[in-house]
Parts: C-alpha cells; structure tokens; sequence
C-alpha cells in the first residue's frame, strides 16, 4: 500500500508467563480501536512511559522507544511485554476482565503491566478520540525473534 509506514519489532527470548486478567474496559477499547482501522495493527504512543503500544488480533506488544537493536541486518525496536489474548477462554459477559497471558521480555516487566494498566488506557481513550475525527494511519509491524 503506498504511504504505508512498516516498523520491524524484535522478541526477546521470554524471561516468565504469568496468566492473569486485564480491566474489561481497557480491553473492550483495544477492540474497538483496532475495530475502527483498515489495518491490522494500532499503533499507540504511551508517551509518559516512552512506549509504543501494538495492537494486534491477539496481542499488544509494548516496545520501548528508546531500545533499538540490529540483527542480520534489520534494525528495530526491541518488545519489553506482551498481553496475549486468551480468546479461548472467553469471557459471559463484555464487564468481565479479560484473560491475557503476560510475557515477560524485561526484568522489570511485571512493574510496567501495573503501571501500564492506567497509563496505557489514557493513552488509548485519547487515541480514540482522535481516531474518531481523522480514521487510522496506515501502518504494517513485521515482529522477528531477536538473539542475544
């Protein structure tokens, strides 16, 4: 697609994987924002924790903005954490917390889901209203392993 921005993001090898749930409401909003794109990923700027969160069909990577790594060539960001979406376990309901799987890519991981759960909704109802006014930009992620 012309005018299409691509960024490449790297995986870490996965430091632990702890199952737990996000508030229904910050998830509900990834839906909907990822819902109103022509693409197949968000891009959202967390700008108070210097992150860029991805939003995806089944998960939202966290990528710090300040991490960039080279390997075989391609260069890109490195992913701090994850929320997997566990959409086979399901929810009764659209007020129930949602199930995700957080993967840890940084020691400090588990600090940043707490701190991201407020921070990363602020920034995401404010993504929404803007996505309401202008529509979506169009942008690709391409996410490679990344060795140590």
């Amino acid at each position: 697609m012309p005018g299409t921005l691509s960024e490449t993001f790297f995986r870490p090898e996965e430091l632990a994987v702890e199952r737990l749930t996000i508030p229904a409401a910050l998830y509900n909003l990834c839906r909907l924002v990822l819902g109103r794109c022509d693409n197949e990923h968000a891009f959202v700027p967390v700008r108070s924790m210097q992150l860029q969160a991805v939003i995806g069909p089944g998960e939202v990577i966290f990528v710090d903005s300040q991490a960039y790594a080279v390997q075989d060539g391609k260069g890109g960001r490195l992913i701090c954490l994850a929320w997997a979406f566990r959409h086979e376990v399901g929810r009764d309901g659209l007020a129930e917390p949602a199930p995700i799987e957080l993967v840890y890519y940084r020691e400090d991981s588990r600090q940043l889901h707490n701190r991201l759960v407020g921070e990363f909704r602020q920034a995401l109802e404010q993504f929404a209203a803007r996505l309401r006014e202008a529509g979506c930009e169009p942008h690709t992620a391409k996410v490679l392993p990344f060795r140590r």
